[in-house]
């Protein structure tokens, strides 16, 4: 990507999807030093070397569960935008970098990184010791700078890896647009047979290299004084060519499941039944000897959060998401056996939004004119955006505060900072000039403008023939009542803030894939969508909205906006994304001067919210009920290893609100030292 999608999962709001984001210490590198160094400084770790019999590690067998809507579809990491399958797979191949607690980057498999120039050369030094192992952990092969060089030429095959997880490598590195395209333009065949040996036409095109067994090396096309972020992602994953040839060549990769791929992660994939349980058993030949994993980790398939703590509540799981009812029903009894044990939940990594479909079909595959035309119109957005109170559905998310779900930006909040210490996001708020929070109603309603849009709007369109009320299809899991409901909550906003004779949504259902079923033949009106950045820039969200771009994820996959056709009634709509398109283009070519480059991309996501082309949903804030210390886990705002279940503290009794109240306590303190 990422395509980071949002990565794939249907939480408490119901449709809505995730699309593609612990050794050591930060980065050394410095852009006016030529040193590139390791990591030492051991004071700034998350976590010392601990063994098994402490206090801190007691569960050694860890059982979670998750939603059907979360099964896997892929066990290629390089070809994975969504969370549902990161979630596991972060764990079963390493990167050359990863996080910790507090979201800093950490050597993994490259144990010393930098850069000499500012960023437009990244020196990678691996180690010697991080073996590929089989589903049971006997040897392969060792893992060097050559898996890197295969894996990246993986990504940007067209054939191999269609379009999925380019943009980083495309935008960043030297001859990556040039090599996609290449193959884009080659038979299946001819690019199956591509390969990035030395003498490789890869090796000739891409700027990377492998001048030893351990090193690599990429050449970028500007300074990317970020570009060790994208090190922690999927597209720079490693795939090595011995595993390709075992599996009889690129057809077998995209087939390949647990009991055939390589690992070279904390865990392997033992056992994989799906939609029901997959087991994840610790890696024996794993390279950080000094780090806690558990013996194995348990992963139960259920129809529903509901189930998940009915679980919990038996014992079966270590960790639950509440529901509203269960979160009411445990906050308004003090004698309830879990008053005690209430943890409100870190924000996740990803901003929602809602996406609305610009191209949508009817199921019998007649384009849906009434609906393209009425999302085409500018006014009829913006009565949408002044207008659609979300309070209800936040309260779906936190029944207890629900307001921490606000969001007002595009791109989530601490994925970057001005050199003054400025959120990002701050500085796409003053950009709209938003009012300030009164911690009761969402920041952008202006009832008299949402009056005044939708006036203007059903004039314009009842003039091209539109019929009110617009229908809005929205889809959710058939089997999941959690979902059905959150969705009928949604349902009702949206008609008590626009009124019923203007829109009425459809709540609709798909069986067992969201991307098959619906989104791929363009059945849906609109949806929520969940976006975690793969490295900390603005432009990895900008990015997957742009018009024109193989792998915008959100425009091609989602929003289908390079399907439209300029007619009167798009001409605005295709002209603010070109304008939107432009900002972001222009922000990316600022690469020496962060705070312009944020500036103007903080314009540009503005640009794109005052014209209603992406609605800003909410941040997920909910409460949980947790054997898991959350503060052990990564926790990062870009990167696809949030998952990975390593060095996490646990208790067996569960932790109860004021445990965790002095372990944030102490977690956000000892953040403010370093």
């Amino acid at each position: 990507m990422k395509k980071k999608m949002s990565r794939l999962m249907t939480l408490t709001l119901a449709g809505a999807m995730l699309l593609s984001g612990c050794g050591g210490a930060e980065k050394i590198s410095d852009k006016n030093s030529a040193k590139i160094s390791a990591a030492e400084d051991k004071e700034s770790e998350v976590t010392e070397p601990k063994n098994d019999s402490e206090d801190k590690y007691q569960i050694k067998n860890l059982v979670l569960a998750q939603t059907a809507a979360n099964e896997m579809e892929t066990f290629n990491a390089l070809y994975s935008q969504y969370n549902k399958e990161h979630e596991i797979l972060c764990n079963a191949v390493d990167a050359l970098l990863e996080l910790d607690s507090y979201g800093k980057l950490k050597p993994a498999i490259a144990k010393e990184w930098g850069t000499t120039d500012g960023g437009l050369t990244w020196t990678f030094k691996l180690r010697e010791d991080v073996k590929w192992v089989d589903m049971n952990a006997q040897e392969k092969a060792d893992c060097n700078a050559q898996d890197f060089v295969t894996g990246l030429e993986w990504v940007l095959n067209f054939h191999k890896n269609d379009s999925v997880n380019t943009s980083m490598p495309i935008e960043m590195i030297k001859g990556a647009e040039e090599y996609y395209e290449y193959t884009k333009s080659l038979s299946k065949e001819e690019a199956y047979a591509l390969n990035a040996g030395e003498g490789s036409k890869f090796r000739e095109m891409v700027g990377v290299e492998a001048p030893d067994d351990y090193t690599v090396v990429y050449h970028c096309i500007t300074e990317k004084p970020y570009f060790d972020g994208v090190a922690t992602y999927a597209c720079l994953f490693p795939m090595a060519q011995g595993m390709i040839d075992e599996l009889g060549g690129p057809d077998g990769v995209r087939s390949m499941d647990n009991t055939n791929m390589w690992y070279n992660g904390c865990y392997t994939i033992t056992s994989y039944i799906q939609g029901n349980e997959k087991v994840l058993t610790k890696n024996p030949t794993y390279w950080d000897k000094e780090c806690h994993l558990f013996d194995t980790v348990t992963v139960k398939m259920v129809e529903s959060n509901d189930v998940v703590f009915q679980l919990y509540q038996s014992g079966e799981v270590d960790d639950t998401s509440l529901t509203e009812s269960n979160l009411k029903t445990i906050s308004s009894n003090k004698n309830h056996e879990f008053y005690n044990y209430l943890i409100e939940k870190l924000p996740t990594q990803y901003s929602w939004q809602i996406h609305f479909n610009y191209d949508k079909m009817n199921e019998d595959g007649t384009p849906d004119q009434n609906w393209n035309t009425a999302v085409a119109n500018e006014a009829f957005r913006l009565s949408w955006y002044y207008g659609l109170d979300l309070l209800p559905s936040y309260k779906r998310i936190n029944a207890v505060n629900p307001m921490s779900c606000e969001n007002n930006a595009y791109t989530m909040k601490g994925l970057a900072y001005a050199s003054d210490g400025t959120d990002y996001a701050d500085m796409v708020h003053q950009e709209l000039a938003l009012p300030e929070p009164n911690g009761k109603t969402l920041l952008r309603l202006d009832a008299e403008k949402a009056k005044q849009y939708k006036e203007q709007a059903m004039t314009e369109l009842k003039a091209l023939g539109v019929t009110f009320p617009v229908m809005v299809d929205y889809y959710v899991p058939a089997a999941s009542q959690t979902a059905l409901d959150s969705a009928n909550v949604f349902a009702q906003a949206v008609e008590d803030s626009l009124g019923n004779d203007y829109v009425r949504l459809n709540v609709k259902t798909y069986v067992t894939s969201p991307i098959q079923e619906v989104y791929k033949p363009r059945f849906h009106s609109l949806c929520s969508m969940g976006w975690g950045a793969d490295y900390g820039d603005p432009k990895n969200y900008l990015g997957q909205e742009v018009m024109g771009k193989d792998n915008a994820a959100f425009a091609q996959q989602f929003s289908y906006i390079n399907n439209v056709k300029e007619t009167e009634a798009t001409k605005d709509l295709l002209d603010h994304y070109r304008e939107f398109t432009r900002l972001v283009e222009e922000a990316d070519k600022i690469s020496n001067d962060l705070d312009a480059r944020y500036r103007v991309f903080a314009k540009a996501e503005a640009y794109m919210i005052q014209h209603a082309l992406v609605i800003p949903h909410y941040y997920e804030v909910g409460w949980s009920l947790s054997k898991i210390n959350p503060y052990s886990q990564i926790n990062a705002k870009f990167g696809s290893q949030n998952g990975k279940k390593k060095n996490w503290e646990t208790n067996k009794e569960g932790y109860t609100t004021e445990e965790m109240k002095a372990i944030a306590e102490e977690h956000h303190a000892k953040a403010k030292s370093e």
